[in-house]
């Protein structure tokens, strides 16, 4: 009897395995997956097709693509590299798929994801379905509040451009025995870079902007999350970028000898310069959060993460621009909220109001450079409160609890 119901197991597993390249190349799979790529937006490939472009012969596009996949002749383009300026003056590269790739890298991670969800570790928590960076967030400071206060504060050195290529095929082909859709991702991986009109080949990593990406890298690092796991430390991963909690100094040591260990074998290294031992009371980051110990348990956006939500705040309220105050503010809104959202479950009360005076105060600017006038005081909150304008404070009345897996 056991042996029968094992039998099926296996037989389910290997029809589902049959059926995923057709649920791939299925024309309602794919334009689900176009749809997807539509609400996060953004722009074209080296081919310089936008999704506005791609819609307007959506069936004709859907209807090639499904045909190459069918008959083994799909062939991605190169990725096209752009760089992306960060807050310290150095640059971070992104890699643009062109819009049908996408959808395809959409597809595919549809069909694939629940096979490799359920291998994944606790641990890990980005780009997961029902996980979120808040849980993370969470997850650090219940661990904290338990006497996990010493911290392996660590970054692997460049993971996304230097992670191998046979490697990740190999767990690849582990998680995924469809030899079709493996080869579709390595497709993927090897389809080049296109930087400054040249093309190059990609020996290692996977583009940041590939659809497919975030998954790759999870089940590229789960070896990871399940060998560093140890009775006397706590790992919390999102992404590349993770903590390890310790209750001794001697434990976080060990740690990090250990996360060492195992990233070597995966041909990777720490960023020794952003890596270090420390404790609660001295404070560290993580994921936007500055926790920090100081006459009791505290956390707050650290000054980075405060300085980019200024510097979104500023590009929509500079004063040379064809715009009221009111679509100005219609445009500002979403990011206060996005912003305050994610930090509200911090101790921000003093910041967030602070915040709300410096927003009103480039309002005030705006107006008065479009009219011409002077004197702040003609414009009190009220004014911005009737004209829509989202509060920081506001948003402190209601917090959710958030549930963690």
């Amino acid at each position: 009897m056991h042996r029968g119901l094992r039998g099926a197991k296996v037989e389910t597993t290997h029809n589902s395995m049959k059926d995923m390249m057709k649920q791939i190349t299925d024309m309602s799979a794919l334009a689900d997956a176009f749809q997807a790529v539509r609400r996060n937006r953004g722009c074209g490939g080296v081919d310089k097709v936008s999704i506005a472009r791609f819609e307007r012969h959506l069936d004709c596009h859907l209807t090639e693509l499904s045909r190459m996949l069918r008959e083994g002749q799909y062939q991605p383009l190169p990725v096209r590299r752009v760089l992306i300026p960060k807050l310290n003056g150095a640059t971070r590269p992104l890699g643009i798929p062109a819009v049908r790739d996408r959808v395809v890298q959409q597809a595919v991670l549809t069909a694939v994801q629940p096979l490799v969800e359920p291998l994944f570790s606790e641990a890990s928590y980005g780009f997961r379905p029902r996980r979120s960076a808040l849980q993370a967030v969470q997850k650090v400071q219940e661990c904290l509040d338990q006497g996990y206060v010493y911290v392996v504060d660590a970054d692997i050195k460049d993971f996304f451009g230097t992670l191998h290529h046979q490697v990740l095929m190999d767990k690849v082909r582990q998680a995924i025995p469809d030899r079709a859709v493996t080869r579709l991702i390595w497709q993927f991986l090897t389809a080049g870079i296109m930087e400054e009109g040249t093309v190059r080949n990609a020996e290692a990593g996977t583009p940041q902007g590939g659809v497919i990406s975030p998954l790759l890298a999870n089940l590229y690092l789960n070896e990871f999350d399940r060998k560093a796991a140890n009775r006397e430390w706590k790992l919390v991963r999102y992404a590349d970028d993770f903590v390890i909690l310790c209750k001794s100094v001697n434990a976080a040591g060990a740690a990090l000898k250990k996360a060492r260990e195992i990233l070597g074998t995966l041909h990777l290294e720490l960023a020794e310069e952003k890596t270090r031992l420390t404790e609660y009371a001295q404070g560290f980051d993580f994921l936007g959060y500055r926790f920090q110990r100081y006459h009791g348990n505290y956390k707050w956006p650290r000054r980075k993460a405060v300085a980019a939500f200024k510097d979104k705040v500023r590009r929509h309220t500079r004063r040379q621009q064809p715009k009221n105050v009111a679509m100005v503010i219609t445009k500002l809104n979403p990011v206060i909220r996005g912003w305050g959202h994610y930090f509200k479950y911090g101790n921000v009360k003093n910041r967030y109001r602070e915040l709300d005076g410096w927003i009103r105060m480039r309002l005030r600017s705006f107006i008065a450079k479009q009219k011409q006038a002077s004197g702040n005081w003609r414009y009190p909150n009220a004014h911005f409160r009737k004209l829509g304008l989202c509060s920081l404070t506001d948003l402190l009345t209601y917090q959710p609890t958030l549930s963690l897996p």
